[in-house]
This record gives structure tokens, C-alpha cells and sequence, in this order.
């Protein structure tokens, strides 16, 4: 008979067990019925209402002149120390990189490409070019000029044959002369056209309104050419040119680095702004566990909090708490396919791109079986129990941040067991030996490997509630490894299409840009889930079309992705999140809001030390 079902009221009590068993050395959890079931699917458990916070440091105190601000990166993993925005794949180096990298063009409320930055551009629609124009005297951080050979050079280093990193994607081969670049053809991309030190210009093959949007059809940041220039583009990511040395064009630049554990940054005096108010920043790798008692001793002036921990620093009289809606979500994803490497002649130029293909008979790749698990599981209780208002249940994988893209009419999963039961029951799934868990349609033995990471009091917790419930159900759901992954091993595992992995828990952050072909298009590397078909293709190239000028093109384009990915369930939004930054009291002019043109240039100290 099925294991029996454990109720949405007793999340709680099975925490609290969990929490006891492990205590026990005991790997076992309770799912003993307290009766809590309720019929109400997808009502009980709901999120109370997002917490709301400011996201501005306001102090009256004055400043002192200089001092050095010690920063915490929250991670319980060392960071990769790829400091070069061609190359990093791991969000703790993208946020050591924002004291010392800073992209050429400003941004908006809305996320739109802005007059501010160091470079202007003028956008011909008609003509499909990008005109961009860098500010006066613009330096390296080694005091060279930034020219527009060095925006050119990373172009040519993301679109070389010999680039291996994961940013080269549709966006690029959307410039014309691209395709040829980088399959070995051309030896130049024809599209970019160098005017003078100052002044460059792009053609592109189509324009769509991403282009216009931060993240989008422009690559924001020049790549110091005197400093690379001679170094091979296989070899770049592990010079020490990046890993020890890095040059850049942000308010700091790097003075030492501790591998994996700290960044020491100083005053860059050649910022295009003028020197920060700073002399510098010491950045630290402290773990989610101790972070709290950091902050409240004292010993760091800013960091980024773990939300599940939210009950005890929330009223820490030390630190003021800054907040906003992440432009993330956590999801669950399918493996459903593999990266098919690219195809090449005989003289090694590219044939057919790298891309992704979906296995027709991936053991996930039931449809049916992707939404029993979906509605299998209660996020609402989760955003509940475990984060306290700073987490709510995603409805679609467009975070609300970005208002009319959303979807508002998708209803999105709910916690409801007996559907789950009754699809995987009508799909032919059923216990045919007794075991309490469900074969295949064909009888076979289905057993589902399920990766999550490791990282934070409740990784462990949440990542049981869910295999508990999909064991409710009849699903016979195991963690890959037999134990949580570590944060670099389980991206590394994910990126080889590791045969452990059947359906893992991960995040997303969307950048600020909602154009969802970087991250789920055919030729998309971040595509961890491998999923692809012409439908899907179809719909992407609506989104990316020149037809989405007309906003109400555009957004209706992006309500019908969320809608097909809703009915298809490649993954399964779980959570939408607010992130929230712990600042010491000392701390003054520090900007969290979307769209700020304020960096790290204009935060100061009121004291020597910590309160």
C-alpha cells in the first residue's frame, strides 16, 4: 500500500523530527498521518504577505574621510576567483567583481539602458545599429585608456572558436559577421565597425527590444586588451592576469586575493566618477551559519542575509536591514536531454553550434509525471515555515519585479496530493509489487534521483519535505549521492548532464533582463534541463522578434511562454524571493534600489570601527 500521506499542517512537526532524527544518526522520517489533511488544496499553508523594507541607508551622522568597509560574501563554498565578466559562471565572483567591474551603460528603474554610464548610444531601428560613444578620457584601473578597441576585444574573445566559457548564445549570433567569427570563417567580425578611440558601432542581423534592455543584445563591459591582448583565450580564465591581477573600470580594483576566501579591494583613483569616499573594501567568505553573530558583533558592515534565518537579526539594534525583490526564483528542474557539443570540420570550424536535444525517452520525460510531482508539494507552507514573508510561492518563472510581463492569470501549482495521485494513477503509473512505490507504465522499476545543494540550516529540511511528499504519492525519490552536493560539485554535475540527476532543486537569477531564451533557448548552455522543441523554439522567437517593439506584442509573447511552460513543466517554480542586506549602523549612502545610478563610489563610514 502507498506510504501514508503527510499532512500540510505538520510540516512543522516534521522538521522538528527530521531535526531529531538526524540528531539520532537516523536517516529515517516520521510520516505518520496527525490528521491534518485537508480537502482545501492549495488554500491552507499560504504565504502571509511579503515583508517590505527600504533600500536606502539613511544616516545623519557625519562621515569620516576614507576608512575601509569589511563586506561578507555569504556562501558556504569558496568562490572561483574567475574575476573577468567574459569568464565567471558563479554569482560569488559576479558580486566581489560589482566593487571593482562595472558595465559601460547605466540602467534604469525599469531595467532599460540609460544615458549615465560611461558609454552613450544612439539605437536605429530601421538600420538594426547600436551607435555607442564612451565618455571622455576613460581609464583602466592601471591608468591605460579604455578604448573602444577594448569593447571590440571582448567581442572577439566571446565569439572566438577557442571561447569556452558560457556567454556566447543567440544574442551574439545576432550580430552580423558573428556566426562567421566564431565558426573559424572570418577572421574579424564584419558587424562592428571601430570609428575612432571613442566611437563604435554594431549591426545586428534582427533587433528586439532586449537589445535595449540591461542584460540584453549589448554587452556592457570593455576587456582590457593591453593586459590580455597576448594571453590565448583558452588560457584566460585561469591566467593570473584574472585570477591574481585582474584590471577593470570600477570605483576599486583588486590589491590581494586570498584564493577561495577573501578580496582585498583599494581605491581605483583612475574611477571615471573620481576616486571613491572609500580608501577600500576587505571582502570575506563567511558561512551562512555564523553570518548572524557576525553582523551583530560587529565585525562586518554589510551583508546579504539568509532569509530562513530571518527571526534572529530582524531585530538586531547594530544593523539596519535593507530590502527588494530578487530578480530570481527557485525552481525545480527535469533532466530531460543533453548538450550536444558542436560540430566540426576537419580544420575545426563550427559546422553546427553546441546545443541542447531532449532525449525522447528521458525517464523524466513524462509530462505526467512532472506535474504529479509539481503538485505533489506545498511552497506556500515552505515560503511560510521557513522564511517568515520574505519568500512567496512563484507562480511562473517571470518574477513579479517585472509587473506586466507576469502572467497574472497562470494560477501556477498547488499543494494537492490526491491530484497528484489521480495523474500519475490515470498516466498508468501504479504499484504493481507491493513496495509502496509506483512503476512505469511498462512495469518497470522507477526509481527518481533527486539533487539539491548543501548550504543553510534548512537545505536539508526542505530538500526531505520534498522527497517525503513525492514518496506520499508513490514515487520512489532519492537524493543523488545519498547526500546533499556542495554549491561548485552540484553546478558541475548539472552543466555534465551527471546521469545522477534525474530532477534537482536550483535558482535562477534572471538578470535584468525577462528574456528567457538565455536561459531555457536550443542553444542556451545555462539550459540545464536540456529541453527543447519547435513549439517552444516558436515562442522564444516571438519574444526575440521585431514585432515585440509593440509592448503589447512583447508582453503578450512573454504571458504565453509562461503559459507553455506552466503546461509542459520542464521545471517547476517553486519560490519567489526577497533578498535582504544587514548594514551596520556606521555604514552611510548605501543604495540597494533598482535603477540608482549611486555604487559603491559614494558609500562612506561614520567611524573608525563597527557598532
Amino acid at each position: 500500500m502507498m506510504k501514508k500521506k503527510l499532512g500540510l499542517l505538520s510540516l512543522s512537526a516534521f522538521v522538528l523530527t527530521l531535526a531529531a532524527c538526524q540528531s539520532n544518526g537516523s536517516d529515517n522520517v516520521d510520516s505518520s498521518d496527525n490528521g491534518a489533511n485537508d480537502s482545501s488544496a492549495g488554500e491552507s499553508g499560504e504565504a502571509s504577505g511579503v515583508v517590505e523594507f527600504d533600500t536606502v541607508m539613511s544616516n545623519d551622522e557625519a562621515a569620516i574621510e576614507g576608512g575601509v568597509l569589511n563586506y561578507a560574501l555569504v556562501s558556504s563554498s569558496p568562490f572561483q576567483g574567475i574575476f573577468s565578466p567574459e569568464f565567471y559562471e558563479d554569482a560569488y565572483d559576479s558580486e566581489l567583481m560589482g566593487f571593482s567591474h562595472e558595465s559601460l551603460f547605466s540602467v534604469d528603474e525599469s531595467f532599460m539602458l540609460s544615458q549615465d554610464g560611461m558609454a552613450t548610444f544612439e539605437f536605429d531601428q530601421e538600420a538594426g545599429t547600436i551607435a555607442i560613444t564612451l565618455r571622455d578620457d576613460l581609464k583602466w584601473s592601471d591608468g591605460e585608456p579604455l578604448t573602444t578597441e577594448d569593447v571590440l576585444f571582448s567581442y572577439e574573445v566571446i565569439g572566438s572558436p577557442e571561447y569556452e566559457g558560457v556567454r556566447y548564445g543567440a544574442d551574439f549570433a545576432n550580430i552580423v559577421g558573428m556566426e562567421e567569427y566564431h565558426s573559424g570563417e572570418a577572421d574579424k567580425i564584419s558587424g562592428i565597425t571601430i570609428i575612432d578611440d571613442k566611437n563604435i558601432t554594431i549591426q545586428y542581423i534582427e533587433v528586439n527590444p532586449s537589445i535595449l534592455q540591461s542584460g540584453g543584445g549589448i554587452w556592457g563591459y570593455p576587456m582590457p586588451k593591453h593586459q590580455l591582448g597576448e594571453v590565448a583565450i583558452k588560457d584566460m580564465a585561469a591566467s593570473p592576469e584574472v585570477r591574481n591581477n585582474p584590471v577593470s573600470a570600477g570605483p576599486f580594483r583588486v590589491k590581494s586575493i586570498t584564493a577561495g576566501e577573501s578580496v582585498e579591494f583599494e581605491a581605483n583613483e583612475y574611477y571615471w566618477k573620481g576616486a571613491p569616499k572609500l580608501d577600500g573594501v576587505i571582502a570575506e567568505v563567511v558561512a551562512p551559519e555564523t553570518i548572524v553573530s557576525e553582523m551583530q558583533n560587529g565585525n562586518y558592515d554589510v551583508a546579504s542575509m539568509p532569509t530562513d534565518q530571518y527571526d534572529t537579526y530582524k531585530d538586531s539594534e547594530n544593523i539596519t536591514l535593507l530590502g527588494r525583490q530578487e530578480l530570481a526564483y527557485t525552481y525545480l528542474g527535469f533532466k530531460l536531454g543533453h548538450w550536444e557539443p558542436a560540430v566540426t570540420d576537419e580544420d575545426g570550424k563550427v559546422i553546427e553550434p553546441a546545443k541542447n536535444v531532449t532525449d525522447p525517452d528521458a525517464k523524466m520525460g513524462d509530462v505526467e509525471l512532472r506535474k504529479a510531482m509539481a503538485y505533489a508539494i506545498d511552497n506556500n507552507a515552505i515560503a511560510t515555515e521557513f522564511y517568515q514573508g520574505l519568500r512567496e510561492n512563484a507562480k511562473a518563472m517571470i518574477p513579479p519585479v517585472f509587473g506586466e510581463f507576469v502572467n497574472e492569470d497562470i494560477e501556477g501549482f498547488y499543494y494537492d496530493p490526491e491530484l497528484a495521485a489521480s495523474i500519475l494513477d490515470d498516466a498508468g503509473y501504479e504499484d504493481t509489487d507491493g513496495d509502496g512505490f509506483r512503476e512505469t507504465p511498462e512495469g518497470e522499476e522507477l526509481v527518481i534521483n533527486f539533487a539539491s545543494m548543501a548550504g543553510g540550516a534548512t537545505a536539508e529540511p526542505i530538500a526531505q519535505y520534498y522527497i517525503q511528499e513525492w514518496q506520499n504519492i508513490g514515487l520512489n525519490v532519492q537524493l543523488s549521492t545519498g547526500r546533499l552536493i556542495e554549491f561548485q560539485a552540484f553546478y558541475d554535475m548539472l552543466e555534465a548532464d551527471d546521469e545522477q540527476i534525474d530532477v534537482y532543486q536550483a535558482a535562477w537569477g534572471t538578470g535584468s533582463d525577462p528574456n528567457p531564451t538565455g536561459l531555457y533557448g536550443e542553444t542556451a548552455s545555462f539550459n540545464f534541463t536540456r529541453y527543447v522543441s519547435d513549439e517552444h523554439t516558436a515562442i522564444l522567437d516571438k519574444i526575440n522578434s521585431e514585432a515585440s517593439f509593440d509592448p503589447e506584442y512583447k508582453f503578450e509573447a512573454f504571458r504565453e511562454w509562461q503559459q507553455f511552460m506552466f503546461d509542459n513543466v520542464p521545471v517547476i517554480p517553486t519560490l519567489w524571493r526577497s533578498e535582504v542586506f544587514a548594514v551596520n549602523n556606521r555604514v552611510k549612502n548605501y543604495d540597494i534600489t533598482y535603477g540608482t545610478t549611486d555604487g559603491w563610489e559614494v558609500v562612506e563610514l561614520t567611524s573608525e570601527t563597527a557598532y
